[in-house]
């Protein structure tokens, strides 16, 4: 008995997981603005690049320059552009060059680049009505490649669409393979779709053929990534059942998968049924989501630190960027969260709304390495760098974060627990020594 006491004591005394302590980073802007976000202990955040509209998401060119998209403003307009960020210093962690590679686009959300058989490099670009590609010059400042190839169309009525004109943004993202996927959010909030491809996520070749749908009932997954084998998908749920629900949903997502829109919802992880939309089976076959956010937190950009880099203490962890209720005074969102799979969410970076009042709003996060990111404010036009402290960051020569490893994307009751897992090999090392 006495050696099972010593056992259990020991067990006790392994230590847990530090929670993320916050701390306080006054942020002084070009235009005159100061203000404070509180970020993570031991990291700052730095305004890397100013001056921008409606800054949306990254993607890292062959040739190691960030391209981002930037829409300009809410309206259903023309006036949306691409940018490279170029002339990095690395001590201050600033950009010193913002060049215009492309203009006058339509709701530019999502860029990407591909290398195919013969080692030519495309540009993608994914606008509100059509997803094209070009040839990609190494250095090029502006596309070299006039004639520009379409690959796939999209419903492009607008905010004036009869079915209601939501949902104007295109995310792209390529899994290893070279499988090509594209996210088409819905025309509503909540309605029985006229046209397929809506509230889905289709897949095709990087030619444009073989397209296909690869998930339904996704009313609008902004945030797409493929890493490793798997694609990983942001949803943001249907605004018409209350202030509470439903959930802002993140999926691993699976190939024929359906994820219920409008006729199922999350609520604390759990599926349940819309009380106005009914179809045969309801929500028989319906994904549970593999993590989920508070309602209206509006669940946009995130990138993974992979195993390898115990991000704030941790190992394996999603950055999730949440953009924030339109409604302030629900209080959701206008934060970075650390997620992991089964575990609570933890705040990163936090202060971009207070007491009522806006200091930007998170869209998107690119892993740079184990050390460091970018994140997009598309409400103050503001790229900041977040890393940590001591440390400086190369971005030209920084491995893209979609060939980076994923671990394990299986849900909680079949992932085993990394520290229940260290206990029983604990366990095991005591036992053998008392016996």
């Amino acid at each position: 008995m006495k050696k099972l006491s010593i056992f259990v004591a020991l067990l006790l005394a392994v230590p847990a997981f530090a929670e993320v302590k916050l701390v306080p980073n006054k942020i002084t802007t070009k235009d005159g603005r100061t203000f404070t976000l509180n970020v993570a202990e031991g990291f700052e955040i730095i305004p890397a690049m100013e001056g921008l509209k409606r800054v949306r998401f990254f993607a890292k060119a062959p040739d190691g320059r960030i391209f981002v998209t930037d829409m300009y403003n809410l309206a259903d307009g023309s006036r949306g552009t691409v940018y490279i960020l170029d002339d990095f210093d690395p001590a201050k962690g600033k950009f010193g060059k913002l060049i215009t590679y492309m203009s006058g686009l339509r709701n530019p959300n999502s860029v990407q680049f591909y290398k195919d058989d013969s080692g030519q490099w495309w540009f993608y670009l994914a606008e509100t009505q059509q997803l094209t590609r070009r040839k990609f010059t190494m250095g090029e400042t502006k596309p070299t490649d006039t004639k520009p190839q379409v690959l796939a169309t999209f419903p492009d009525y607008g905010l004036s669409y009869k079915y209601g004109g939501w949902h104007l943004t295109r995310t792209i993202s390529f899994s290893p393979d070279g499988k090509l996927y594209v996210s088409v959010g819905s025309s509503c909030n909540a309605c029985v779709e006229k046209e397929r491809v809506r509230a889905s996520i289709i897949s095709m070749n990087p030619d444009g053929s073989d397209q296909q749908e690869f998930a339904k009932g996704l009313r609008n997954a902004v945030g797409l990534r493929a890493i490793g084998k798997y694609v990983f998908a942001t949803n943001q749920g249907s605004d018409h059942l209350g202030l509470q629900k439903p959930d802002e949903t993140f999926y691993a997502l699976k190939e024929g998968a359906d994820y219920g829109w409008p006729y199922c919802h999350s609520s604390g992880g759990k599926i349940f049924a819309d009380p106005k939309f009914k179809r045969s089976g309801q929500c028989a076959n319906v994904v549970a989501p593999y993590a989920h956010f508070p309602a209206r937190s509006s669940a946009l950009g995130f990138d993974y630190f992979d195993e390898a880099d115990a991000l704030f203490g941790k190992f394996g962890t999603f950055l999730v960027a949440l953009h924030g209720s339109t409604n302030k005074t629900i209080g959701h969102g206008y934060k970075v969260v650390a997620m992991r799979k089964g575990e609570p969410l933890e705040d990163v970076i936090t202060g971009f709304l207070n007491k009522g009042v806006v200091h930007g709003r998170p869209c998107d996060i690119m892993r740079i390495d184990a050390n460091s990111f970018l994140l997009t404010d598309d409400n103050k036009g503001i790229v900041y760098l977040v890393r940590r402290k001591g440390t400086t960051t190369d971005i030209a020569t920084a491995v893209p974060a979609e060939v980076q490893p994923i671990a394990d994307a299986s849900p909680a009751s079949e992932k085993p627990n990394a520290c229940l897992g260290m206990f029983v090999m604990l366990a095991g090392v005591v036992l053998r020594s008392l016996i």
